[in-house]
């Protein structure tokens, strides 16, 4: 399958994301972000399967408040690094420092714990359960040793973040719906919900737009602005227009290495990134 065109497509930049005057409010934020200490950062992070390394030495450091893409070619370790940065793997060597803790190789319940959200591919949520439901289920996730006096009480808070994570992702008034009769763009918000209602410090959106009309794109992508204000983001995303329109700043990765880094700008116009994708 090829690889997508890094190129701008002028002829629908009325219908999507990433307009020159988005690219240059990226430019302009991120000059602030770069001086911000990162909040997460990977050293040499490594990870084998047998023989094959599908990340070698991936170091790279994230502002707190940035949006940062990861970009590459299928197989280019995305997924892996999303893995291993949310507990589903451990890696080989190398270290995770997220808020000044190396969190590499520790379990994902207790790295969720530590502020950091992921979404995923495929969406992950509960069909059969209302849409406040399954918010509320991440919700309560977060809060634990709950005793007998405050259980009410408690209750009550999830309830009240719950409806406010909803609010959040446009979904206020469809609470007592089931998920299952969601349209697909609203079970992709429904999705980012679910991991804003454990109020994260980190949140990873895994191709966040997959599948999405352009206007369903429009809304995620203006969703994930409005949010962003009070997160960093790491986004896996193939739609390069979207990547485009909301990153600070693009890591590329090919075979499991960083083959490039930089603002949307400087990477649509490296030659090396244009090469791997227009060759696969």
């Amino acid at each position: 399958m090829g690889g997508p065109e890094l190129a701008p497509h002028t002829a629908r930049r009325s219908e999507r994301p990433g307009t020159p005057g988005a690219l240059r409010a990226s430019v302009a934020r991120v000059s602030t972000l770069t001086a911000q200490p990162p909040i997460l950062r990977t050293e040499g992070l490594t990870v084998r399967f047998g023989g094959l390394a599908a990340l070698s030495n991936v170091s790279l450091g994230v502002p707190a408040g940035e949006i940062r893409a990861i970009i590459g070619p299928n197989g280019a370790g995305k997924s892996t690094f999303f893995n291993c940065l949310t507990g589903v793997l451990r890696p080989t060597s190398g270290r995770i420092v997220f808020n000044g803790e190396d969190i590499a190789g520790l379990p994902s319940h207790t790295i969720s714990r530590k502020a950091i959200a992921r979404s995923y591919q495929i969406t992950n949520i509960l069909p059969g359960a209302t849409v406040l439901e399954n918010v509320r289920i991440a919700s309560q996730s977060r809060r634990h040793n709950w005793s007998m006096l405050r259980h009410h009480r408690a209750y009550t808070d999830v309830i009240a973040s719950a409806r406010t994570a909803l609010a959040d992702v446009g979904l206020a008034g469809k609470e007592d719906e089931l998920a299952a009769n969601l349209s697909h763009g609203e079970q992709r918000n429904l999705e980012i919900g679910i991991a804003l209602a454990t109020v994260p410090k980190l949140l990873c959106l895994d191709e966040p737009t997959a599948g999405m009309s352009v206007a369903e794109t429009h809304a995620t992508v203006e969703l994930v602005r409005r949010i962003a204000r009070n997160l960093t983001i790491l986004i896996v995303e193939h739609d390069m227009e979207v990547v485009m329109g909301l990153a600070h700043t693009i890591t590329v990765l090919n075979y499991g290495e960083v083959l490039a880094e930089g603002r949307p700008a400087e990477i649509q116009a490296n030659p090396r990134v244009q090469e791997v994708y227009l060759k696969t």
